[in-house]
């Protein structure tokens, strides 16, 4: 199976389903989801597995059972690659164009304490310090979700409070509307990119623990 891109159909298709969530339109264009945003992301997860492991392609439906917002499909395709515990690479088109991005997207409470003792250690949490800060020099956006206050135990004037306020932490960055993602050339970007993060990945699987 060869990547060729993700054509303009699949930008068009998130474009009308923001405007249209419904079951007659998705049953209506199924089969331009499947050949313009499920069949290409296969192919690009597929050509990213000798280096970085099997992607789980998420299901586009929502699970709307607990919900207040009831739309039934996601509005982009997303995959993931596990190198740990809700920690590896992700990638998705939608309506904005392509995204990637890696990092821990969510952390049971004993490796959350755990990288919270990795960032408070001056030398691991120096670390962290610096990859975070080449790589966002290099036009990475550090996410998460952060709590508004120190986490119980730590001093709001310790040094790396910004980062101990982490319940999450990802790297990620924008493709956007960039020509480059209609074509093979994609494959390169998302490799080389997967390849840049790769040290905060590495980070978290080294001293998160439980």
């Amino acid at each position: 199976m060869t990547f060729d891109g993700f054509p303009e159909a699949a930008l068009d298709f998130y474009d009308d389903l923001e405007m249209d969530n419904t079951k007659t339109f998705w049953e209506a264009h199924k089969e331009t989801y499947t050949t313009a945003v499920a069949t290409p992301m296969k192919a690009l997860t597929s050509a990213l597995t000798d280096e970085f492991g099997e992607a789980k392609i998420f299901r586009p439906y929502r699970d709307v059972r607990f919900a207040k917002d009831k739309t039934p499909y996601k509005t982009h395709q997303g995959a993931f690659v596990a190198k740990g515990p809700s920690t590896g690479y992700y990638v998705q088109i939608g309506a904005p164009g392509v995204r990637v991005g890696a990092g821990f997207y969510e952390a049971s409470a004993a490796r959350l304490a755990s990288i919270r003792e990795a960032i408070v250690e001056k030398r691991r949490g120096g670390e962290l310090e610096e990859i975070l800060a080449q790589l966002t020099a290099a036009g990475w956006e550090v996410g998460g979700q952060r709590l508004k206050t120190a986490p119980r135990g730590y001093d709001v004037d310790h040094p790396r409070i910004e980062l101990l306020r982490h319940k999450s932490m990802t790297l990620g960055r924008s493709y956007g509307f960039e020509p480059f993602i209609h074509t093979p050339e994609l494959l390169d970007r998302v490799r080389l990119d997967w390849r840049a993060v790769t040290p905060l990945v590495d980070w978290v699987l080294r001293y998160a623990k439980g």
